[in-house]
């Protein structure tokens, strides 16, 4: 029986295109660059499934043909908000993700960067490096305690629960969410969490706010100035959950004036673009995008989207179907 043709849009760890070469027919775009539109729209006549990246952008654009080979994206990554999920009905191709499997090394990596941010290690690496660092004295690169600090989860989906769940045992802190659907009390005592009924009313009530929601038109600048206003002068964002939920202009303006104490980000609206504004900010934290990175977690996720492969093409339920 041939096997299905399956392109991967990027490089993806070794151990995990072995185990692909062997059940599927496989390409792998050697160049690991981002592909074009055109790019896509000649996979979607050639291969029978697609694997995209979040760092690819597949708009309205690249599903503007008549018909497509392709049947399933299997998408390396939870959010799909890259994807337009639209589009890929239009031409019947299905859509999977890989939830579970990434949610405790992003909690990770928002816990570092909170507590990055609150005690200015950025500022200290950076000074040390430099050679500007006189020695120790009392009032140097004074921080913020997390202990006991608020913390506002936006999104108490399963990396929120995990995030909650390290800040609340693992630091002390009080815990308010606000979600978009009411939470089962039960979740909420199980994190000793309050559940807030809007994000106006979380933000002004913060020491700390990480953000853990969907992407997508609907929460496109979900913090934006207005909603930067309403936070504590001296509180923090974190944000490792899309770059396009926060307003970056805004937050420049917000991290120069002092209206908030600092920001830690993951993630960015024009990726890999970084506006100068915030790469000229002291008091804000940037990783490359490393919410699920580690060798474990990578793999998983790659394995998960071969699951979620294999089930379609054994004619099984798809296991994350998201379309």
């Amino acid at each position: 029986m041939t096997k299905p043709s399956v392109l991967l849009s990027r490089r993806w760890p070794a151990t995990v295109e072995r185990a692909m070469a062997e059940r599927f027919d496989l390409t792998v775009n050697e160049t690991d660059r981002p592909l074009s539109p055109a790019d896509f729209r000649a996979a979607f006549a050639r291969f029978d499934a697609v694997c995209p990246t979040v760092s690819d952008r597949l708009g309205p654009e690249v599903f503007d043909l008549p018909a497509a080979r392709t049947r399933i994206l299997g998408n390396y990554g939870v959010g799909v908000s890259h994807i337009d999920l639209d589009a890929a009905r239009r031409l019947q191709i299905s859509v999977s993700n890989t939830p579970d499997v990434l949610s405790d090394c992003t909690a990770d990596l928002a816990m570092t960067l909170l507590l990055m941010i609150a005690r200015r290690v950025g500022e200290g690496e950076r000074q040390l490096r430099s050679g500007g660092w006189t020695g120790w004295h009392p009032t140097h690169l004074i921080g913020t305690r997390v202990s006991g600090a608020t913390l506002g989860i936006i999104g108490f989906g399963r990396i929120g629960q995990a995030m909650a769940q390290r800040a609340h045992f693992g630091f002390g802190m009080r815990i308010l969410v606000q979600n978009r659907s009411k939470l089962p009390e039960e979740t909420l005592i199980r994190y000793g969490a309050t559940q807030i009924d809007t994000v106006d009313a979380l933000l002004p009530q913060c020491d700390f706010v990480s953000l853990h929601c969907p992407g997508g038109a609907a929460n496109r600048h979900l913090i934006d100035s207005r909603r930067l206003d309403l936070m504590r002068p001296g509180a923090f964002l974190v944000n490792t959950a899309r770059g396009e939920l926060v307003d970056e202009h805004a937050l420049a303006q917000a991290l120069w004036f002092g209206t908030i104490g600092g920001a830690a980000l993951d993630v960015y609206d024009r990726e890999p673009a970084i506006p100068d504004a915030l790469l000229g900010a002291d008091n804000l934290v940037m990783l490359p995008h490393l919410g699920s990175a580690t060798d474990r977690t990578r793999e998983a996720m790659g394995l998960r989207v071969m699951d979620n492969l294999s089930a379609f093409f054994d004619g099984r339920r798809l296991p994350d179907r998201v379309i």
